[in-house]
């Protein structure tokens, strides 16, 4: 794992975090932008934390010369800011989670093992951010029949539950169903809607309108 941070004590602090987990291990750190870009081309780290404000290149910009690298690595921005527009810029970079350093200690750990699966982390209240910015512009374009219409009941349920944030358990438990039945369903839907990662299911969801902003 890389850290790119522009803050060294912040740096040393999450290097003992990471450290202290038995799975995993930091290899490398970059003080900005551009020794983020170089570092993780000569450590092909699986992860690379990177954070959004750094100096010479930003970590938006830097996440998008590491997604276009064509390497095996995945980057979680980690940083303090929750506006939907830094959220938005992440998944258009090619960022494939996005934590709050104020949650640092307790959803760090888990959104580095979720993307290292090679599936997306957002904290929950950040779909209800993407959701009010993108059902305006679809509500008034319309969608055409497509694969969406061959989903069963609980298989649009669990696809809703999943881009809404809830844990496999968590949806196992609001369905009364096992978590691995969870994992069938959502293979279903991804199956039938042609997506292989659930930040693809989160688009797809946003773009066809179907979830509802909760206040």
């Amino acid at each position: 794992m890389l850290l790119a941070d522009d803050h060294a004590v912040l740096r040393a602090g999450l290097r003992a975090l990471i450290n202290a987990e038995p799975d995993m291990e930091v290899v490398g750190e970059a003080g900005d932008g551009v020794e983020a870009v170089e570092r993780t081309q000569e450590l092909k780290p699986d992860v690379v934390v990177m954070d959004i404000a750094m100096p010479r290149l930003n970590g938006l910009e830097a996440t998008q010369r590491i997604a276009g690298m064509g390497l095996p690595v995945r980057v979680l921005v980690l940083t303090m800011h929750s506006e939907e527009q830094y959220l938005l810029q992440v998944l258009q970079s090619g960022g494939a989670g996005y934590v709050l350093k104020r949650s640092a200690d307790t959803e760090l750990m888990e959104a580095i093992r979720t993307v290292h699966r090679g599936e997306a982390f957002l904290y929950p209240s950040a779909t209800k951010l993407l959701v009010e910015d993108y059902l305006g512009r679809v509500r008034s374009s319309g969608q055409e029949r497509d694969s969406y219409d061959d989903l069963t009941d609980r298989e649009r349920e669990v696809l809703k539950l999943t881009v809404e944030g809830f844990s496999n358990q968590e949806i196992a438990d609001k369905l009364i169903i096992s978590p691995k039945t969870v994992d069938t369903y959502r293979a279903r839907v991804m199956e039938k809607l042609n997506l292989h990662h659930r930040s693809e299911l989160i688009k797809y969801a946003l773009k066809k309108g179907l979830l509802k902003a909760h206040e």
